[in-house]
Order: C-alpha cells, then sequence, then structure tokens
C-alpha cells in the first residue's frame, strides 16, 4: 500500500480562498467533533480533484489539499439506502436489514435493535444532529418504525427520500417530527444553512458533536441555481449543464458550511469525512444522469466498480497531512469504527462490525478488518448482483452464486479482463471465501430480501 505527498502550495492558497481564517495544524483540547458530509449519486470522476475536466468544484478541491484524498474509496451498496446504513452501524447492508433503496410505505428500516453511531456518540458525551436526506425507512416520520431521534440525534431536519418536488424549493422536509412546508431555495444550500444554525444556536457548545449532512444533490430529479448554471453557458446539452451546475451547487454548500467551522473556531479540532453513496445516474451520455465514473466500469446498481467506487475525503487537522492521496482501499463501514475510534467510544461486542479503522490508511497501512470487503445489490442490471474484494483481487457473482467473473483490480481497474478461467487456484479460493461470507449475511439479517418481489424490482428507478 502507498501513500503518496503532493505539492502543497496550491493546496495552501486554495485553503486561503476557501476559508476566513487559515486551518491550524494542531488539535484542540477534548474529543474531536465529526462531520459526515455525504452526496448523492456522486461519481468517482466527478470532482475537479478527481479528474473532472470541466466540473467545477474549487471548494472540495481545496479541502483535498488539506487533508488525505482515497483513489479506491467504496460505498457499501450500488444504491443509496444500504450505503447509509452501513456508515451508521459498521455493518454490510444484509446484515442490518437494509438490503435495497426504500419506497416509502415499505417495510425495510434500519431497525432499533442496530447500534447506530449517533446514539453510541451520545453515549459519549456528544451533541448529534442530521441534516439532508434520511432514506432509512419506508413509514418517515410515523410512529411505525424508528426515525433518526430514535438512532440518536438530538436534532434533524430531513426527507425520506429526494427532495421533491426538485431540488429547488423543496416542501417535503420534516424538522424534529413537524413538517416545515416550502422552502425557499436550493436543497444542498438550505441543509448546510439549517446545519450552520444548529452549531450558532441550538447545540450545547459544552459537548463536542457530530454533525451528519447528507445532501440530496447530485440525485435526480435535479433543479440548480442559476447562479451556478452560468458557469457552464459553452455546453450546448441541457442536461449536463444542469447535472454540472448542481455539483458545482452541492459544492458550493460544502464551502460554506467548512466556512462556519472556522468562523466559530471549530475547524482545528473537527474531523470531516466526504463521501457518495453509489456511483452516478444514468449512462452518461443521453439519459438523465450525465456523472463521471472516471472510466471504471458500471454505474448506479451495478456491483462493477464504477457503481461503488466513489469519492473519499478525509481531513483531520494535526493527523491527516495536508495534500496527501491514499490508493489503500475503505469502504463506508469503516466510517462507523473510524468516528468510534476517534470519540474514544467502545465499539459493540454483541455483533459482528464489517469495517476497519481508516487511520491506518490515512499513514500508508491497509486497514485490518476481520471480513472481506462485500457487495450486493439486488437491483443491479445484469445478472450480476454480488461482489468481494480481498486484497488486489474481486469477484463478482449473481445471487445463486452460480455465474462468476474474476479481476485482479491492480493490474485491471476497469474489468476488463475476466480471470476465472486463467486463474483456477485464486478463483476457486476466491469462491470459497464468497460463499463463505455469503451465508454468514444472509443467516443473520432479517428475512426481508427473501419477500422483495418483482414490483419492488421494477419501480421507477428515478425514485431511488
Amino acid at each position: 500500500m502507498r501513500i503518496f505527498v503532493l505539492n502543497t502550495a496550491a493546496g495552501v492558497l486554495a485553503a486561503a480562498l476557501l476559508l476566513s481564517t487559515p486551518i491550524t495544524t494542531h488539535a484542540a483540547d477534548g474529543p474531536p467533533n465529526i462531520v459526515i458530509f455525504l452526496a448523492d449519486d456522486l461519481g468517482f470522476g466527478d470532482l475537479g480533484c478527481y479528474g473532472h475536466p470541466i466540473i467545477q468544484t474549487p471548494n472540495l478541491d481545496a479541502f483535498a489539499k488539506q487533508g488525505t484524498r482515497f483513489t479506491q474509496c467504496y460505498a457499501a451498496c450500488a444504491v443509496c439506502s444500504p450505503s447509509r446504513s452501513a456508515i451508521l452501524t459498521g455493518r454490510t447492508p444484509y446484515r442490518n436489514g437494509v438490503f435495497t433503496w426504500i419506497p416509502e410505505d415499505r417495510e425495510i428500516h434500519l431497525r432499533a435493535s442496530e447500534i447506530a453511531l449517533p446514539k453510541l456518540l451520545k453515549e459519549r458525551g456528544y451533541a448529534t444532529c442530521h441534516v439532508g436526506k434520511w432514506h432509512l425507512n419506508g413509514h418517515f416520520n410515523k410512529p411505525t418504525q424508528p426515525q433518526p431521534n430514535d438512532h440518536g440525534y438530538d436534532w434533524w431536519l430531513a426527507t425520506q427520500n429526494n427532495a421533491a418536488p426538485s431540488h429547488e424549493n423543496p416542501s417535503n422536509f420534516v424538522r424534529n417530527g413537524q413538517p416545515v412546508g416550502t422552502l425557499e431555495g436550493y436543497s444542498a444550500p438550505l441543509i448546510v444553512d439549517e446545519a450552520t444554525a444548529w452549531l450558532k444556536q441550538h447545540r450545547d457548545p459544552s459537548k463536542p458533536f457530530l454533525l451528519s449532512v447528507w445532501a440530496h444533490e447530485p440525485h435526480y430529479p435535479i433543479k440548480s441555481s442559476p447562479e451556478f448554471k452560468a458557469k457552464y453557458l459553452d455546453l450546448t446539452d441541457d442536461v449536463q449543464r444542469e447535472h454540472h451546475a448542481n455539483v458545482t451547487q452541492l459544492d458550493h454548500a460544502f464551502g460554506k458550511l467548512m466556512q462556519t467551522l472556522d468562523e466559530l473556531k471549530l475547524a482545528d479540532n473537527t474531523v470531516v469525512f466526504f463521501t457518495s453513496d453509489n456511483g452516478p445516474e444514468g449512462d452518461g451520455i443521453k439519459s438523465p444522469g450525465r456523472g463521471s465514473t472516471g472510466g471504471l466500469r458500471g454505474r448506479k446498481r451495478a456491483v462493477y466498480e464504477g457503481g461503488i467506487r466513489v469519492p473519499g475525503i478525509m481531513r483531520w487537522p494535526g493527523k491527516t497531512q495536508p495534500g496527501t492521496t491514499s490508493d489503500v482501499p475503505v469502504i463506508g463501514t469503516d466510517i462507523f469504527v473510524t468516528a468510534v475510534g476517534i470519540a474514544q467510544a467502545k465499539l459493540p461486542t454483541d455483533r459482528i462490525l464489517d469495517g476497519g479503522n481508516m487511520l491506518a490508511a490515512i499513514e500508508g497501512r491497509a486497514v485490518e478488518r476481520a471480513r472481506p470487503l462485500y457487495w450486493r445489490c439486488v437491483i443491479a442490471p445484469g445478472p450480476l448482483k454480488t461482489a468481494m474484494r480481498i486484497g488486489d483481487w474481486k469477484i463478482l457473482a449473481d445471487e445463486q452464486l452460480t455465474r462468476f467473473e474474476l479481476y485482479n483490480l491492480q493490474n485491471d481497474p476497469q474489468e476488463k479482463t475476466n480471470l476465472r478461467a486463467t486463474q483456477p487456484a485464486k478463483f476457486e479460493a476466491m469462491k470459497t471465501a464468497l460463499v463463505k461470507l455469503n451465508t454468514e449475511i444472509e443467516a443473520e439479517g432479517p428475512d426481508w430480501w427473501k419477500n422483495y418481489d418483482q414490483e419492488d424490482k421494477n419501480v421507477n428507478k428515478n425514485k431511488e
């Protein structure tokens, strides 16, 4: 595993433009604050710092130069709800029950029996807040299923799934159990405004805090401010212009939050994670969805790399070295384990955790994990719906574990050459490991996935 140190001069200049006061390199006394900023359907190649040639993301580019950028960061699933459940529990989605995206009024939900990160950190004395997309229950804001507060959030402003009718002037947000009606503005800036208000007016300043900011951008149906669309007037494709402006809108909101942390003199003692819940929507060419996989195979819903490999950036002043890049594989379940360690809380010992501590990765070491990286997506296109990675090797399979493909990601990150036939020993070892892990996971989780009918599979994908 390797960690690369980049020239930080440009990063220092960019940080100065982004923040009103430069971030110092030492941590303040007391347990660190933790921010988890999650984009929705943001592809691996959608940010300037990940190589996009057009989309403007100056705030995230500057942020990447202040910390560690991961080049092999994964969502825990190829669709949204499972990825979110993994971040909050450290457990792969088929274990925790949120095995697919959750339509309204369905039984699937993050169960109260799961130990969610905010609840665990509250026991450690943390104040907790969630703003943005929730999508971890079908009975949103109803007593029949757990809500954000039941999982440990003191304050929350959320939607069940998408901002509706779009990102512009959304009307479906609920604050602490009370619908708030139409909000004027655009989704990502609006939820950052809520986070800012909580930081300034509602949290207990004597406590460290956990703040989850889960944006809707750039998930469809999207709507972008004219301010950001004006940056792409040379594009002739209106759908492409709207999408690219939407990512810039997301970047703008992220920058506003980072500026607030700096103004409140919180940045030095705050760990910030930025990532996405899965790969980009659509085909990237004609259908809605102009996100980039950075050349990786597959897109949202696929267990190929383009569906699950996403941007991942971490900044912890005094711990992460500015301007570094790590190629150590990390995954959404790792955020839970890492955050618990940062807060000096105790990991649950009564259940299997699939995540590991990402702090090893920022030092260039492999993340220690008891079980391999694993993905399963019931609505993946085509027959292959399950995948597992050990080292540089990745195996993909259908749900019955009868059809397989094998790739070496070090030599073939685009998954072009199936090595099943030419590497029989490696294939048999990977197959055996996958069957064992898959059996264990299915035995632990609830049986909801067994009753997932064809109507659910074919539901309008634009609602995911």
